[in-house]
């Protein structure tokens, strides 16, 4: 059984790891979820998931508990790696949007990210979002319905950084969220885009939750990443196989985005 870290200092650690509402599990597709909780526990394993919650408040804990050199050297060091809403903003290079003083990076990902950009709590959201990169590796439908829950956006992305989704907004939004884009003003009432998935190299990073829907590619395409390291250390393993799952996830009480 294939073992994945989960940061588990706050957010939605469990519904990666157990699930809730009989929605996606790593239990569910056979894989071991251990939650990470101190630095010296990063060493039983070989690719971690950040999951979403409250950025600030995990990097208080992260600090509090000396993780960031630990997760930084993770990244350093090549192992799979993905975010997810708030482990996002913790592995972009540049965050936006932040709260009074800030808070530390782990970062990895060449990429500005714009805390919130979708507003607050009552402004969640589902979409549904072409992934033809997605499609093309794992199956199933071309697009996937992405949860955004108080959610982040990728502003702009490096030469490295491999776009996977994005998402249409009003120019007028994306012109108000970076202060440098403020001599296109002329062109606020078009449509413009926002990066909403990326991946550079074995960093992996979404602004929506794919754990809680009953979707199971965004996992499976990590796993496999993960794959690829444990191949290249031993050529007589045998690869985890993972059962994919792209039925419909059951109804939400979110609004679609306008």
């Amino acid at each position: 059984m294939a073992v994945v870290g989960v940061l588990a200092l706050q957010g939605s650690f469990n519904e990666h790891i157990a699930g809730k509402l009989h929605l996606f599990s790593l239990r569910k597709i056979g894989v071991k979820g251990i939650e990470i909780r101190k630095p010296e526990q990063l060493r039983d394993v070989t690719s971690l998931i950040i999951p979403g919650g409250e950025s600030t408040t995990m990097a208080k804990l992260a600090e509090l508990h000396n993780l960031f050199p630990a997760l930084r050297e993770f990244v350093k060091m090549g192992r799979p790696v993905w975010g997810t809403c708030a482990g996002l903003i913790f592995l972009a290079n540049k965050a936006t949007g932040q709260k009074t003083g800030g808070q530390q990076l782990v970062g990895g990902l060449d990429c500005t990210v714009h805390r919130n950009f979708f507003g607050s709590q009552i402004q969640s959201f589902e979409a549904e979002l072409p992934v033809p990169e997605l499609a093309s590796k794992e199956g199933g439908p071309e697009t996937f319905r992405g949860i955004f829950i108080r959610a982040p956006a990728i502003l702009e992305v490096g030469p490295e950084v491999q776009v996977l989704a994005d998402f249409p907004v009003p120019s007028k939004r994306l012109l108000g969220s970076d202060p440098s884009l403020e001599d296109q003003k002329e062109n606020d009432e078009e449509e413009s885009k926002v990066i909403v998935a990326v991946r550079q190299g074995n960093t992996l990073g979404t602004a929506f939750h794919p754990e809680l829907t009953a979707d199971t590619r965004w996992h499976s395409y990590f796993l496999k990443m993960g794959n690829e390291i444990t191949e290249a250390a031993s050529r007589s393993c045998v690869p985890v196989e993972v059962s994919v799952c792209h039925k419909q996830p059951p109804q939400n009480d979110l609004p679609i985005f306008q």
